[in-house]
């Protein structure tokens, strides 16, 4: 089957090389000659390692090996490895993340090609022979690298970031046995040792968060040929074994499953005028009843699949193999073969490819394999397909041992070239319905009937969602006038009116700080495909103010303490004029405020929100005789412009579900209108619906859109912007009253969006726990410069039987943590830069703390002690001093009373 440029495909998995030795890696790179690595073993240990994607719903192990899921990892036995970042155990493949299930024992990565005479594959495993071909460098070299767009203040992690959790490895295959670690087994029909392909793989693996994007992990490789041979006829494979089952179940769990593949799903998110299919063509396997009644605590009906979504060619051959392996009993070991390219495998069955030239077959035959379940419809009468022996029909259509390898080619690799490639791992709940729990009494029968009961729904969305994320639709990457592919849906009844709905992008630059200008109409535009280019993002929220800041190196978001009270002052220039990535509109919602009394998620509460006025269009569709929402939020201007001729009095709201607004010179035109969010979008006032937040300065003009900071007058300057550099016009404030000076809070803002009903997006919003801000409402480092204020220690005494904990004011989100390991001493109202030093009675140092902040920092007038000596033992009771020194040598004495 030929692909077309833009083809899709899945896959959750990640290939990885074979490794030269670091000494070698290094000649390498100091340019040296290739032939050295491509004929040297591996002088040191691989540096192994494995991390789990889990910043989603799906948790994915993937390892520095060739291979994904735990099952192959050469370092740890299944279920007990450990993340080479946290040390914290990891799961194999976990979906939904906490359920207790397994849903991968393994997947590898295969390459086969043809180098002068010879036909070579190289696997990362093959799940029967424990081959392993495929090796990380030694020592520091091969170690996997982590970055995340999370946290801007964190620059190792942050530059360079596509996702919010990034995996990095470099593996190769140029071990030559028997000088290789692991096991390189024989090649089976040939009887040699394995013959490497010399490559360099860069492996680079992608996991989002977001509700749209939490279901898969992207992975994305560059290929290099490092070895001296043209590496011809090239074939790219993914092999999986999943072994579906709740985790801590036994064998038996794992050996039935089923898989197929499924070329096409119906498009997402297109009005029902205009039918479509996405081209998914994902490689699927899940278990095949979903263990709805196996007398255990967490069933598994969920699926998952393998996608491709970028090849180095714009046209190549993809081929589906599925087979169950059983080296006890050959009669068992079976796999769909062809009657044109039946191949005698020599091993006793009909299903494992062992040796490199029957690997190399599998990877390259073009054959799309029947779905498992459908195996009992396949008889002598096929014009296409071997029939399998009847007796076993029934036992194979109900789920084995099964594993499959989707792949593609050919294509050719010069020595020094690199090629790309890019998978999705996919996953998709509610694959089984617990409501037909004899399911799988259909097969193998009546196959049709067992696919009415089940649902590719879920693993279609996600898989379109991964497409969608490798290469945005409608957004012209390298800007060379072509977007993507798209389908101009008439919603009017001419089908040759085909009129867009556009963002008129010709009337400002996207990235300028005015309103969007639309043209309306009838007819609208879904784009299903991106250019080409691969863009690695998603849709996000709009900037949260916390994460830039001014040209003067502010922070966007500022707290300001007060004995009882802080202050938030932020600034929303960025967060109301950044365009979505996929609707390319401005689609800033609001903001939220947020505080905590510790860093868990679920402590932050909501404290004021604020959102612009904006109503939703809800259109009637004759054809599933409801109404939908496929428009982005019109202003109240615009609604009255579009439908009210003007009239300041009409408003949306009083055209309900159930007395719509008719178009009186079209009655097929049928809307009602909802508003979006809230509406609390008057500033400054206290009764609801309205808002607290308030303008900093609400009679600030707002900027040009051509305004240039560099060359404004003085005057210019004070007109638009503060002392810190920030636009007057987006500085937003508001003050959380009556808080305890005796704990901190986290304090945050968030912005929003509104989503895109066009692609199925419910509105985004920031994380609150990103980049708080952490103060404690006590008197302000200004306020205590200015007033000459005296440091002082909070609780004095500090008592063992005080309940501090119990009442919240220790140990807030370390509940595993022991008493004695979460006690704290507070010293407030102090200078930004000092040393607090605590001494016995006889002038012995206890604990010294150096305490060194930027005044602006909101920590800057407090810092804490553990009650932990400078021997790291817990203090005893007694009398302390303390002393308190600045930089400019002042010094502060107190008593402190610990009585334990």
């Amino acid at each position: 089957m030929n692909l077309l440029k833009g083809l899709v495909i899945g896959l959750g998995l990640m290939i990885l090389v074979s490794p030269a030795s670091v000494e070698a890696r290094l000649k390498r790179d100091a340019g040296q000659d290739r032939h050295q690595i491509q004929t040297q073993g591996a002088e040191e240990t691989p540096a192994y390692g494995i991390a789990v994607h889990n910043i989603g719903k799906i948790a994915l192990s993937v390892l520095n090996n060739g291979t994904f899921g735990d099952g192959f990892s050469p370092t740890c036995a299944v279920d007990q490895c450990t993340d080479f970042f946290t040390g914290m155990p990891v799961p194999s493949l976990e979906y939904p993340k906490g359920s207790n299930t397994k849903y991968l024992f393994a997947g590898a990565f295969w390459i086969g090609a043809v180098v002068g005479r010879d036909t070579l594959v190289s696997v990362a495993a093959d799940g029967w022979s424990q081959t392993n071909e495929f090796f990380p460098d030694g020592g520091q070299v091969g170690q996997m690298i982590y970055r995340s767009t999370i946290d801007p203040a964190d620059e190792t992690a942050f530059n360079g970031a596509v996702s919010e959790q990034d995996y990095i490895s470099v593996y190769y295959d140029t071990c030559v046995s028997p000088n290789c670690p692991g096991t390189l087994d024989n090649d089976f029909l040939d009887a040699r040792n394995h013959q490497p392909l010399n490559i360099e793989v860069t492996q680079r693996s992608y996991a989002w968060s977001y509700d749209y994007a939490d279901d898969f992990v992207l992975f994305d490789y560059s290929i290099r040929n490092i070895g001296q041979n043209r590496l011809e006829a090239v074939y790219m494979g993914i092999y999986v074994d999943a072994d579906i089952h709740q985790i801590g179940q036994d064998n038996d769990g794992a050996q039935d499953d089923i898989c197929g593949f499924r070329e096409k799903q119906p498009a997402l998110y297109l009005p029902s005028a205009c039918p479509d299919s996405d081209i998914v063509n994902i490689a699927w396997t899940a278990d095949n009843d979903g263990d709805f009644d196996a007398g255990t605590s967490t069933p598994v009906p969920s699926i998952t699949a393998t996608r491709i979504v970028r090849t180095p060619s714009d046209s190549l051959d993809v081929s589906f193999n599925w087979w169950i392996s059983n080296q006890d009993n050959p009669d068992l070991d079976f796999g769909p073969q062809t009657k044109a390219k039946f191949r005698e495998l020599q091993t006793g069955g009909s299903g494992t490819p062992e040796g490199d030239r029957n690997k190399f077959h599998y990877l390259s035959n073009g054959e799309f394999d029947y779905d498992q379940p459908q195996i009992g419809s396949i008889d002598a009468s096929n014009d296409i397909w071997l029939p399998p022996p009847a007796d076993r029909k029934r036992q194979w259509a109900q789920g084995m041992d099964t594993r499959y390898l989707l792949s593609f080619g050919p294509f050719d690799i010069e020595p020094g070239q690199s090629l790309p490639i890019s998978f999705a791992y996919v996953a998709g709940e509610d694959f089984h319905d617990p409501s037909h729990e004899d399911n799988l009494l259909n097969l193998p029968d009546n196959w049709q009937a067992y696919y009415d009961n089940v649902s590719f729904d879920s693993l279609g969305s996600n898989a379109t969602w991964a497409d969608w994320i490798y290469d945005n639709p409608g957004l012209d990457t390298d800007s060379d006038g072509y977007a993507g592919e798209r389908y101009i849906c008439n919603l009017g009844g001419d089908s040759n009116w085909v009129v867009d709905t556009i963002v008129d992008s010709s009337v400002v630059p996207w990235d300028t700080m005015i309103d969007p200008h639309w043209a309306y109409d009838n007819a609208d535009t879904t784009w299903r495909r991106g250019d080409g280019i691969p863009d690695f993002q998603g849709a996000s929220p709009p900037p949260a103010p916390s994460t830039y800041t001014s040209h003067k190196g502010y922070k966007g978001l500022r707290v300001e303490p007060q004995v009882g009270k802080v202050r938030v002052i932020w600034n929303g220039v960025r967060s109301e004029n950044t365009r979505d990535v996929f609707s390319r509109e401005y689609d800033f919602e609001g903001y939220r405020v947020y505080y905590a009394q510790d860093d868990r998620r679920g402590s932050y509460a909501m404290e004021a929100s604020y959102d612009i006025e904006d109503y939703n269009r809800w259109d009637w569709d004759d054809e599933i005789a409801d109404f939908t929402l496929r428009v982005s939020p019109f202003s109240l201007e615009q609604l009255r412009d579009m439908y009210g001729d003007g009239d300041p009095d009409w408003h949306p709201l009083n055209f309900t579900r159930s007395r719509p607004y008719v178009n009186p010179l079209d009655p097929s035109e049928v809307h009602y209108f909802t508003i979006q969010d809230f509406n609390m979008s008057i500033l400054g006032h206290e009764a609801n619906p309205q808002t607290p937040i308030k303008k900093v300065y609400p009679t600030a003009p707002k900027p040009p859109e051509d305004i240039n900071i560099d060359t404004l007058s003085e005057a210019q300057y004070a007109q638009y912007l503060t002392p810190e550099g920030f636009f007057k016009y987006y500085e937003y404030e508001y003050t959380f009253e009556n808080l305890l000076p005796t704990i901190p809070y986290w304090i945050n803002v968030t912005a929003f969006d509104y989503g895109s009903p066009k692609s199925g997006l419910a509105s985004l919003e920031t994380n609150p726990t990103i980049l708080p801000s952490v103060t404690y409402a006590l008197e302000s480092v200004a306020n205590v410069m200015e007033e000459d204020l005296e440091v002082f220690v909070y609780p004095n005494p500090y008592r063992r039987d005080g309940l501090y904990r119990d009442q919240g004011y220790e140990g807030r989100g370390d509940e595993t943590r022991s008493a004695d390991r979460v006690r704290k001493i507070h010293f407030a109202n102090l200078p930004p830069r000092c040393t607090i030093s605590i001494f016995t009675p006889d002038g012995d140092l206890v604990r010294e703390i150096e305490h060194d902040f930027s005044p602006s920092n909101p920590l800057a007038n407090h810092e804490t002690w553990d009650l932990i000596t400078r021997n790291t033992q817990l203090t005893v009771s007694g009398l302390y001093y303390w002393t308190v020194e600045d930089d400019k040598g002042n010094t502060q004495i107190g008593k402190l009373v610990i009585i334990m």
